[in-house]
């Protein structure tokens, strides 16, 4: 899987109905030039535990750690000339005013992987729909074939797509989405 992948499930999803809705009496949308344009700002969130990527069961998560997986996603959004920056914490409520400082730096796209907090985070869930920045849920592991109790999230519903079980590169795959979605 690379990046046709990606551009294929887009023309999928758009297909699919994913199309903005339009109405007689709306504007039309004044076309960008490239003076115009800025450029698409995007933060990643990492949950608790993720900073023990490579360390931490690699069975289950992989044994990239999570420096490198930054490093590759800053080279991808660099190269398409969007800002990107990560955030890790431990502590749900540092990750709950991460989200909130999103929405005054205009921040356009959230990827989040909320490690644990994933099946308990009613409030982290409740900053990501206040914020109304569109996101992205990501888990290295594919959390519906795991125990029970990870089968469940606070997120999905309201994420714009989820993309588990694909180890590190479901990051890249969300990174793409966000950099090449209108």
């Amino acid at each position: 899987m690379g990046l046709s992948f990606v551009f294929e499930l887009r023309r999928t999803l758009d297909n699919f109905g994913h199309q903005p809705q339009t109405s007689p009496v709306s504007k039309p949308k004044r076309v960008s030039g490239p003076s115009s344009r800025t450029p698409r700002r995007i933060l990643i969130i990492h949950g608790p535990n993720l900073d023990m990527l490579g360390a931490r069961e690699p069975s289950i998560y992989g044994k990239e750690p999570l420096a490198r997986i930054n490093e590759r996603l800053a080279r991808i959004a660099k190269r398409e000339g969007a800002a990107l920056e990560t955030f890790q914490s431990n502590h749900e409520g540092a990750l709950i005013e991460r989200v909130h400082r999103a929405k005054k730096q205009r921040i356009s796209w959230i990827i989040v992987n909320p490690g644990g907090l994933t099946h308990t985070s009613v409030a982290l869930r409740d900053a990501l729909a206040a914020v109304a920045i569109p996101f992205l849920e990501v888990h290295l592991s594919n959390i519906y074939s795991r125990e029970p109790f990870r089968r469940h999230s606070y997120f999905s519903d309201l994420a714009v797509g989820t993309i588990c079980g694909l180890g590190s590169q479901a990051y890249e795959f969300a990174l793409q989405f966000a950099l090449h979605s209108n």
